[in-house]
């Protein structure tokens, strides 16, 4: 997932080799992804997992996100050092360490779900081609932001199918309140690199609708991830402490549409991983406190 320190001109490629990979993959930004795949399997097990089905799922999630950052990586490798918001990434780790991290990250996301059940072994090699998907779709489509809520609507998915293997009513509107609330804050994101996208021709609706009116469009597909996010409550039976949760998700989400209308990078920012690690962490900790107390 594209990092929300997008006003950063420089990032020195100082420490070992472990700390500039995770840097690379932004690996403090799993804690977006996470939390929504912990709880549907939360949900489907309408309890605690089993020790084997947590530590595979997280493998799976860990392992996919990697696979996903490092393909974004190498793909974007010469794009990336024309922004200066990302001129010394290819300063972290070389592109064939890339190519090879990619590899191992990829074979293990396949191990682990064909670990997990036959329907996710099977599904296995999809998920991995959405997740890669994304990072080619902003040559050629404006709706790229849509692609990457995708990527990482699959993950609670991918969780209940792991839990029960298969899929229910439940899960897929929840992917689809993801889907919604990714794309609404990377369209935010997004807003920091409207004048070299525009400059490189690269596919955004920012730069098709301008920033003014992405940003509206943030906010409706903000409200209708809070709609998905109360019909994911309905639809899975979660009591009231779910759904008193929901107008907390709305402040936080307020919060950060309101530091969006600055244009402030560092306003932005803050607001970015603030708000939503806050969206996350709160699904899931309503979700744990609904079926295990």
């Amino acid at each position: 997932m594209p990092s929300p320190d997008r006003h950063r001109q420089i990032e020195a490629p100082s420490g070992n080799a472990l700390s500039r990979f995770l840097r690379l993959i932004r690996f403090s930004h799993t804690i977006f992804a996470l939390p929504f795949a912990l709880g549907a399997l939360v949900v489907a097990a309408n309890g605690l997992p089993s020790a084997r089905t947590l530590l595979l799922v997280l493998v799976c999630m860990v392992s996919a996100r990697t696979s996903a950052m490092l393909f974004n990586r190498f793909v974007d490798w010469s794009l990336d050092q024309r922004n200066p918001r990302t001129a010394s990434r290819h300063l972290l780790l070389s592109k064939p360490a890339i190519g090879a991290l990619l590899v191992l990250s990829s074979a293990l996301f396949l191990a682990a779900a064909a670990a997990i059940n036959r329907l996710t072994f099977v599904l296995s090699p999809i998920a991995l081609a959405i997740v890669f998907f994304y990072s080619l779709t902003k040559r050629f489509t404006a709706a790229t932001h849509f692609f990457l809520g995708l990527a990482l609507a699959i993950s609670p998915i991918g969780a209940w199918i792991a839990q029960r293997g298969e899929l229910d009513l439940a899960p897929i509107v929840l992917a689809i309140g993801v889907i919604c609330w990714v794309a609404g804050f990377d369209l935010i994101y997004a807003t920091q690199d409207f004048e070299f996208d525009r400059r490189e021709g690269i596919r955004s609706l920012v730069v098709t609708m301008g920033i003014a009116r992405t940003l509206r469009v943030a906010q409706l597909l903000h409200v209708l991830m809070l709609t998905m996010l109360i019909g994911f409550g309905f639809a899975a039976n979660l009591g009231p402490i779910y759904f008193l949760a929901m107008p907390v998700v709305a402040v936080a989400l307020v919060y950060e549409h309101r530091s969006a209308r600055s244009l402030d990078v560092a306003g932005i920012n803050r607001a970015f991983f603030q708000s939503n690690a806050f969206v996350s962490a709160v699904f899931l900790v309503v979700v744990c406190l609904d079926r295990l107390v």
